[in-house]
């Protein structure tokens, strides 16, 4: 099952390396990852999408990165009610003929075309994974030339207690 983690932590040099690291060292897949600021200066947050199917695996995943000494607060919120998109960049081939029925195909998506060249068009998209996928789907029989996407990125909706796996403050850690 595909969890999704957000762990906030320290904004230091060599933060991402050790954490990703940690995950690879104890074969966790890492299928998304998105790192940002915070709304607090120094804190940043750090959304992954892992591939996890028993607690245990869950246990030791968020035990290893609570181990972490820039890591403050780990919480999994695959259950809660959320707020998640990601972005894509999608290259389409776009002739004269095929721009117009492309605009019509990207309009329900409220995707917008951002750059056009001689032969191509260039597509953003945000929204959930499975719309992001979608429309990718529909544009693959045009030719996708390139293709890049973000990475999951979450926040719990309203006033949800934020449950953490675990709640260290700055000066437990620091």
């Amino acid at each position: 099952m595909k969890r999704i983690i957000i762990a906030t932590v320290q904004d230091r040099g060599g933060v991402l390396n050790r954490i990703t690291g940690m995950l690879h060292k104890r074969q966790f897949n890492i299928e998304s990852i998105s790192v940002g600021a915070s709304e607090t200066e120094g804190i940043s947050k750090m959304t992954f999408v892992v591939e996890i199917n028993d607690k245990q695996k869950l246990e030791q995943l968020t035990k290893q990165l609570n181990k972490q000494i820039d890591v403050l607060k780990v919480m999994d919120v695959t259950d809660k009610a959320l707020v998640a998109r990601e972005l894509a960049l999608i290259k389409v081939v776009g002739t004269n003929q095929t721009r117009a029925e492309i605009q019509s195909i990207i309009t329900p998506f409220r995707a917008a075309v951002i750059d056009v060249s001689k032969d191509s068009l260039i597509i953003q998209v945000t929204g959930k994974p499975d719309k992001v996928d979608a429309l990718i789907a529909l544009l693959r029989p045009y030719g996708i030339k390139e293709l890049t996407k973000t990475g999951l990125t979450a926040f719990l909706r309203g006033q949800q207690p934020e449950q953490s796996i675990s709640d260290f403050n700055l000066v437990a850690k620091g």
